[in-house]
């Protein structure tokens, strides 16, 4: 595969309900590395997780003679699980996060993940899930005891089973697959998916060119009172279709800083 330039935008809003974003999120175009990373709420300093996933990341990058491998990445990631596991000695409450990182190298897209963040592709006008959520209601609708419709309901929905700084060994999952040139990548907190449906995913990504397609979801998330923090980032190929209308100055409003969080 020919060498090609991949740009993104993102979007992140603290929803409806709470007072504080929790989620962080990492473009590193130059890198080929995005990252969303969702603080768990309801635990301490959730905010806390979530930017030192990104900021330690952003921080390999900075160090790294070359583009980081994944398992740099897996072990930076497992590094900060230590010491957010380190930092909560003592007490009973977790300081933890998930985290989703997009890696693109070569011909290849490898997905690492822990959590119920999520990467999404898009080929061939169609969305698929790249990734499988860690939570209780994922391996409930694996052993066939309640349908995927019946999951977002479920009392149990936002009980997750991995996350980065909630137990000495971190359990990444890591993915890889082929790379077209004409894919697209939506890389996402859970305040998304909660109120917006893959098939709607799927038909706002394809109606929306990229220097929107962040907004547009975060927009429409907040219609529907998103009590969640929702984070959104596009990743696609600059030279596609999908993004040769996009103007310099539409892509450079979002890709201006590596990482960014929300006070």
């Amino acid at each position: 595969m020919s060498k090609t330039v991949w740009v993104s935008v993102a979007e992140t809003n603290v929803g409806t309900v709470r007072k504080v974003n929790e989620d962080h999120f990492l473009q590193a175009p130059d890198a080929l590395i995005w990252c969303v990373a969702d603080g768990m709420g309801g635990h301490s300093r959730g905010d806390i997780a979530s930017q030192m996933i990104t900021q330690q990341i952003h921080n390999l990058i900075e160090q790294s003679q070359s583009n980081p491998s994944i398992e740099q990445i897996v072990s930076c990631i497992k590094s900060v699980n230590h010491h957010l596991v380190s930092l909560s000695q003592g007490s009973s409450k977790i300081i933890g996060s998930t985290v989703a990182v997009l890696l693109i190298e070569n011909n290849k897209a490898h997905c690492i993940w822990a959590g119920d963040s999520r990467i999404y592709r898009v080929r061939d006008r169609q969305i698929q899930r790249m990734t499988r959520d860690h939570s209780q209601v994922e391996d409930m609708i694996d052993d066939g005891l309640i349908t995927p419709e019946k999951a977002e309901s479920h009392p149990n929905a936002n009980i997750i089973t991995r996350a980065v700084g909630a137990c000495e060994h971190l359990d990444l999952e890591v993915r890889s697959y082929d790379l077209e040139q004409t894919d697209t990548f939506i890389l996402c907190s859970d305040g998304l998916n909660k109120v917006i449906s893959d098939l709607e995913l799927e038909q706002f990504v394809l109606g929306t060119h990229l220097s929107s397609v962040a907004n547009t979801l975060v927009e429409k998330a907040l219609t529907r009172n998103a009590t969640d923090n929702i984070t959104v980032l596009a990743v696609a190929n600059k030279n596609d279709d999908v993004t040769n209308a996009i103007s310099h100055q539409d892509l450079m409003s979002d890709m201006t800083l590596p990482f960014n969080h929300m006070q």
